[in-house]
């Protein structure tokens, strides 16, 4: 019987549940569950008291290199005061495991669970709130980097566009726009006067599925995995455009959108420049993702098809028809 090699494969809550906790020194009351498949695999481990976040990254997604520089960037944020979720260490002092899964060796990261829910209608309230902790977390991460993904227009724009163009004929209408906007983008940021835009660490993908609030109203980011360096306006940016796509209500999505700038402003000033600039970034950020999708379509193969195309275009044409306005 010829045993096959494979792409991915979902590791058995039982079995992931006891080495977690035997590297972590957790009590048998522990249990592992699977909560999502996506880009990497998310686990909860939980007992009566308390709960943590176990991601397995898929395998050969991330470097070990690359995830340290994740943590040491959460654990400077930590250290700060901000509202993330953190690393937790096992009982040698590691922040990272490594597991032998049937293709390979895979990293996994046991986190801080974050306390709230997740709230896709967030209210004015919780924009500002976002809109400050964003900002207090560029205050920390602006003028550094780290040894990550680094958002250019290569890896922002072109690359993009290539993996999309693996899976979507060029003579596609969305793909011919998209081809427009891509050179668009391009000539937009070359023309840029880099030093009236702000440089740092960023998160890259700060909505509301990568957040949890509180009845509080206090709110934890997590989901680091696309941190890298590049302009600070891109986390602003994808925010801005998120919350577009949620409130079709463009009164109610402008006035959203004061109080979380104002906010952000209150904490780290938005150049005129960069504010001019958040149309252009969150197409940028949108064409990135699109990538992304391309690039794993072992993860994104269900909803990845030419009708999926059209939607996800559909809505870059419609912020761009909005902007257009302006």
């Amino acid at each position: 019987m010829t045993i096959f090699p494979v792409l991915t494969s979902i590791l058995l809550e039982k079995q992931l549940g006891i080495f977690i906790k035997n590297k972590y020194g957790l009590n048998e009351n522990y249990t592992c569950k699977l909560f999502r498949t996506g880009i990497n695999h998310t686990y909860f481990l939980s007992d009566n008291n308390s709960k943590f976040v176990l991601r397995v990254y898929s395998y050969s997604w991330r470097s070990k290199a690359e995830i340290l520089e994740e943590i040491s960037l959460l654990n400077l944020l930590k250290k700060n005061g901000l509202n993330v979720s953190y690393p937790i260490l096992d009982k040698n002092g590691d922040s990272i495991q490594i597991i032998s899964a049937p293709e390979g060796e895979r990293y996994a990261v046991l986190f801080s669970f974050a306390e709230g829910d997740k709230v896709r209608f967030i209210n004015e309230k919780n924009c500002a709130t976002i809109g400050s902790l964003m900002a207090n977390m560029h205050l920390v991460t602006i003028n550094k980097r780290i040894d990550r993904n680094n958002y250019s227009l290569e890896t922002l724009l072109k690359l993009p566009y290539e993996y999309a163009e693996s899976h979507f004929s060029a003579s596609l209408i969305e793909m011919q726009f998209l081809k427009k906007m891509r050179d668009e983008l391009i000539s937009t940021f070359s023309q840029i006067d880099e030093l009236n835009v702000k440089k740092g660490v960023v998160h890259m993908d700060i909505w509301y599925d990568n957040m949890s609030i509180t009845d509080e109203n206090e709110i934890t980011i997590f989901d680091f995995d696309f941190c890298g360096n590049g302009w600070l306006i891109f986390d602003v940016a994808y925010f801005c455009m998120q919350l577009f796509f949620i409130e079709n209500d463009k009164k109610v999505y402008e006035f959203k959108l004061k109080r979380f700038l104002d906010a952000y402003n209150s904490q780290l000033k938005l150049s005129e420049s960069e504010l001019k600039l958040i149309p252009s970034a969150g197409m940028a950020v949108w064409i990135f993702y699109l990538g992304v999708q391309s690039r794993r379509f072992d993860w994104s193969n269900i909803f990845l098809t030419e009708n999926y195309l059209k939607m996800y275009v559909g809505k870059m044409k419609s912020w761009r028809e909005y902007h257009s306005k302006k």
